[in-house]
């Protein structure tokens, strides 16, 4: 029977490629857009972020991207990014100048270099990812950006466990149509992945016994120690409604606030969150205020939920326990 696709590739113009350094755990992900470019947002709300291109996408900004690199290697890793242009370059996808076509390729990374060897995701790597996009169900957790991420780290790497990278959609009625919101993020965060739905943590800070023990209010913890510039959680919403800018900036808002409720504590002075939000369509129309809320609304369940996808697909790498070899947290 065939797999069921309900992550991000289900947007139509919407491919994804990936390429995983197993030796080294680290990679990257590409997301491949319409050769015409999809209108696209940023929203940067870690203190410690890692990126590219997104001073193009400022306020006011009618600026079109061509495909959007996640990966690893903290800022070496942004330079993957370059093997994507590249591969769209040849293939004429890109803003048309007199020498040609630029590819516009925003890009965001994680921390990932303790996790294997401290090796970064390089341009032929990117390339790579490029060039296996398609729209197939995209693979979750410890696959391209998501390969060195680990989360829970209040109390330090070695109570820390793998993240990973996860993606959902999902259909939202606007108007008199039907409208796909997916998303793909890699969680690499300083604190716990909870399970929204059953109010339970499903990935984090262990104490000495290796146990979950959920303790990420900063208010009354002495222990906590989260080391600044080493973690993040990124990722990309795209949607083929033809909304409008403004209703783009309601969805990435709507992406953080579900990332803000699966990730506790998030948007920490020690993370660098960043999560990019697109549409296909190759125009846009009138929204009535309740659409709005309805796309945003959407942004956030699919978010919550392929925050969980990443961490319970991950696999124990780096010495680091994968959601799925521990106990269920009580």
């Amino acid at each position: 029977m065939p797999v069921k696709n309900d992550t991000i590739t289900c947007v139509p113009g919407v491919r994804v490629g990936q390429h995983t350094n197993n030796e080294d755990v680290t990679g990257c992900t590409a997301v491949i857009l319409p050769p015409e470019g999809a209108r696209c947002v940023v929203d940067v709300r870690g203190g410690a972020p890692g990126t590219r291109e997104t001073a193009l996408l400022s306020e006011g900004s009618a600026a079109r991207v061509h495909a959007i690199l996640l990966g690893g290697g903290s800022a070496f890793g942004l330079a993957a990014a370059d093997g994507v242009m590249r591969w769209l370059a040849e293939r004429g996808a890109g803003l048309s100048t007199a020498a040609g076509v630029v590819p516009i390729v925003p890009a965001a990374i994680i921390y990932d270099l303790a996790t294997g060897n401290s090796v970064a995701p390089t341009p032929e790597m990117g390339y790579a990812a490029a060039e296996a996009a398609s729209v197939a169900p995209v693979a979750c957790g410890s696959v391209g950006a998501g390969a060195g991420a680990t989360v829970g780290k209040l109390h330090g790497r070695a109570f820390a466990m793998k993240g990973g990278i996860g993606s959902t959609s999902t259909v939202v009625r606007l108007g008199a149509g039907e409208f796909t919101v997916g998303v793909i993020v890699v969680v690499n965060a300083v604190g716990d992945a909870w399970d929204v739905q059953r109010n339970v943590i499903v990935a984090g800070a262990r104490d000495q016994h290796g146990w979950l023990h959920g303790r990420s209010n900063l208010v009354h913890d002495r222990n906590a120690r989260p080391q600044p510039g080493t973690n993040t959680t990124i990722g990309v919403i795209a949607t083929d409604a033809p909304i409008a800018r403004h209703c783009l900036i309601r969805m990435v808002i709507g992406g953080h606030d579900g990332l803000a409720r699966a990730i506790r504590p998030a948007h920490t002075a020690a993370d660098g969150d960043t999560l990019f939000a697109l549409t296909t369509a190759p125009d846009e129309r009138p929204m009535e205020t309740i659409d709005v809320l309805r796309i945003a609304t959407a942004t956030e369940h699919v978010m919550e939920t392929a925050i969980v996808r990443a961490v319970q697909a991950a696999e124990t790498r780096g010495g680091l326990p994968a959601a799925r070899d521990l106990p269920p947290y009580l």
